[in-house]
Parts: structure tokens; sequence; C-alpha cells
């Protein structure tokens, strides 16, 4: 029975040194704010740690702040024609003109100019690379390192997946609307499209695979808890769910809901989840600054692996792929943090299970990533806690909350994933807490 001799710490028993509340500021509060440009705020996709794995490139990387635009962009419905009249004809063809086309039948198209709206700016998001998208999103493969994986599978995501509209006057709203215009400034919903005609005369409709929204409850704190998925209309309407992703019946119109778009929302697009971050809510969320101070803190308190007694260290945020060798290993049936060694290894169980020489519980057995990406984390405590089965390591409200989030996946399931990298969770909770050794002198 050597788990009694040997001293058994979690992190915050580890001595840590300096208060980090100073460390606590926004990136725009560190910069001068008057000079600053509005920020509406940030989508940030889930399942990537801080940055594509090749590399964050012009429209698309693995986060993107929405700016307020020099010059308004935004657009609101005006006329609508019916039938194949030579208005509704010139309205499809002119390329200065934004509009929907509703298609009901070979006989029958009923097209919604849409005209210019100074009050508000407009947002695109999509698959597409063509000049109106402003976020170029490709669909997420779980855990994969490299984007190599991504191209071959068939996305499901739409060229034209969704449009965020944000108001350029305080609080600076941001609402969510379902397809976006494409070079010629026109939204098709085809004959299979689901569209009908609303109570006041006016057409709306769903994209293919529809795009989802979920508002959490409490907003994004420590105190969050997950909301109800929602499909978005083209007009911004609210449904529930349809019975699967592109299945012809809309859901029921759901009336006391918004598509205003809250902290902590998270747009589906089916095959990438983006979370939305408020300005006002990334300036109360933990800076890379803060995480990279906790990382050396943990460091400095020289945790050791209770077999090899090296001292084990989190590698930088920059090193974030590559397994280092004081990487901290875990045993994620016990939280058990060791250094990597070959000891209790199962042959029988095809090598994925492993004893812990600790407690002699057997299960996976996984090196320790820090959670690099800000924005995920509902509040600046310290890394106590790993999700299971990938090991990324955040604060315990952070797994918390994240393990009780169904996200979509595919075309009708639900679970529970690591935002981080976007792997099924595993286990009764999904996470781990995290049981260091400290320095034995």
């Amino acid at each position: 029975n050597n788990e009694q001799s040997v001293p058994q710490l979690l992190i915050r028993d580890l001595k840590l040194e300096k208060p980090l509340a100073k460390l606590m500021f926004s990136p725009d509060q560190e910069n001068h704010p008057s000079k600053a440009p509005v920020k509406y705020g940030e989508l940030i996709v889930l399942g990537y740690n801080g940055s594509l794995p090749n590399g964050d490139r012009g429209r698309r990387k693995s986060r993107f702040a929405l700016f307020k635009r020099p010059k308004a962009n935004g657009v609101k419905p005006s006329t609508v024609h019916i039938a194949c009249t030579p208005q509704a004809a010139k309205a499809i063809s002119n390329k200065d003109q934004h509009s929907i086309s509703y298609t009901l039948s070979r006989a029958q198209t009923v097209v919604v100019e849409y005209t210019h709206d100074s009050s508000t700016d407009m947002f695109q998001i999509g698959r597409s690379t063509e000049s109106p998208i402003d976020f170029v999103v490709t669909d997420t493969v779980p855990g994969s390192q490299s984007n190599a994986d991504t191209q071959s599978v068939q996305s499901t995501i739409s060229r034209f997946a969704c449009r965020i509209i944000c108001e350029r006057s305080p609080p600076f709203t941001a609402r969510i609307y379902a397809a976006g215009f494409d070079s010629s400034k026109n939204i098709f919903l085809g004959e299979k499209a689901a569209k009908w005609k609303t109570s006041d005369g006016q057409m709306d409709g769903l994209t293919t695979n529809g795009v989802l929204v979920m508002h959490p409850r409490n907003g994004f704190t420590e105190d969050s808890k997950p909301g109800v998925w929602r499909e978005i209309s083209v007009c911004g309407n609210v449904f529930s769910l349809r019975e699967t992703r592109s299945a012809q019946q809309r859901g029921k119109m759901v009336e006391n809901e918004s598509n205003q778009l809250q902290d902590g929302s998270l747009i589906d697009l089916c095959g990438a989840t983006l979370l939305w971050r408020t300005a006002e809510g990334l300036a109360r969320t933990p800076t890379v600054k803060h995480l990279e101070a906790l990382r050396q803190e943990i460091n400095a308190a020289r945790p050791q692996c209770p077999v090899g007694f090296n001292t084990l260290a989190f590698p930088s945020m920059k090193r974030k792929d590559v397994v280092d060798e004081k990487q901290p290993w875990v045993y994620l049936n016990c939280g058990h943090v060791h250094g990597y060694h070959n000891w209790g290894n199962k042959e029988e169980r095809d090598g994925k299970d492993r004893e812990c020489p600790m407690c002699r519980s057997v299960g996976p057995y996984v090196p320790l990533w820090l959670g690099c990406e800000a924005g995920f984390y509902v509040d600046a405590g310290p890394p106590t806690h790993a999700f299971s089965p990938c090991g990324h390591v955040c604060s315990e409200k952070t797994t918390a909350y994240w393990s009780q989030i169904p996200l979509p996946h595919g075309t009708h399931t639900f679970h529970a994933a690591c935002p981080f990298c976007a792997h099924q969770l595993a286990g009764e909770q999904g996470y781990i807490r995290l049981i260091f050794q400290g320095p034995l002198d």
C-alpha cells in the first residue's frame, strides 16, 4: 500500500507564488481603448486549441473577430415580387441588389428584394472562399492534427451557411440568420428546401442542413447551464429541431425566443460548431497571458512523477502537439499524474489500458495538454481537471460546463465533446480531477 507513503497533492496545494488578478486583462484593455475600433464579439470554432492545425491564414482561422465596419453594409427586406414577373427576373439578375428567391414550383418563384440598412453591419460565414464570405469554416475532424485528414470528407457545411447582423450603435445587438448571400448577392432556396408563407404574407425557409443555435442559461459564466438547441430560419425566426437535420418538415415555431446571440451562444453549421463571445464577455475571460502564468506556476511548483521522481512540466503553448519528455501523463480512471513510463502495460488489453502504480486502477493512460483557447473558459480558475479521453486540461468549472453540453454530431445525434479537440467525452463525467505529487525535498 504505497499510496499512503507518498505526498499527494492537488494543484491548489502546490505552492503557487504570485496573485494572478493583475493578469486578468482582456487584450483590448491592454491597448489604448480610445483608439481601438468597436468590437462586436468573436466567433471561435470548437475543436481547435488556439489555432488551426496548419496555422491561421486570412479568412480561414480558428477564431474570427467582428469589428464595426468603416461603412455600414447591412441589408433589410423591402419589396416582394411574386411569380415570374419581369421585375422579379430583374431583381435576381441585378448584381447590385441583394435578394432571396423562394422557388415554390417551376411556374412560381417569390423574390424578396433587400435594401441597404445604414444602421447594421453584416458578416457572412460558410465553406465558400468567394469574397462575400468573411469567415471561411471547414468541417472539424475530432482530434485531427492536420488538415490533410479533413479534405477527403464530403463537407456538410453549406457554402453560404449563415449571416450575422450587428447593430452599429450600443448595445451592438448581434442577430443570426440562416443562409448567406452569394457573389451575385442572391440566396436561392430551391424546390426541395423547406419554405412557407408566414401569417403576415412574408416568405421564410430553412437551409438544407440547417443552422442550429443554443443559448446557455445564466450567460457564459461559472454558473452557466446548457440551453435548448433550436433551428434558425432564413428570416431569423426560431423553431424546434426537425426530426433529422435535412427533413422536409420544419419544427414548431418558438414564439418567445429570438435569434439574438448572447455571450456563450453556440452556432452549429452541421460539420462545425462556433462559440459566440461578446466583447464584454471576452473582457471577463482569462487571457492567453493568464493561462501562460498558470502554466508557469504549476511548473514552478515542480510536480514529480511518483515512479521516476523526475520533475514534470507542461510544455509551452506553442508546442502543443508534440509530446515532450517532461510532459505529465495521467491515468484517466483515478487522476494520478505521472511522467511517461512503460510500467503496468496490459498486453492483453491491446496496450490501451494501463494499471496505475499508485492505486492499481486500470484504464487509459494519456499525455496531458493545456487548453490554450482562452475563449472556452467559463472562469479563471487553475487548471485542475482534464477531459477524458483526450487529456486537455483546464479549470474545474470549465470541464464541468462543457461535459454537460450535447453538441450536434452527424445528422441526428448529440454528444458532449472536448471544446479544445472535439473528441467525444468518455467515462461517467467526461472529465477527471488531477492528483499531482509535489517535490519530496
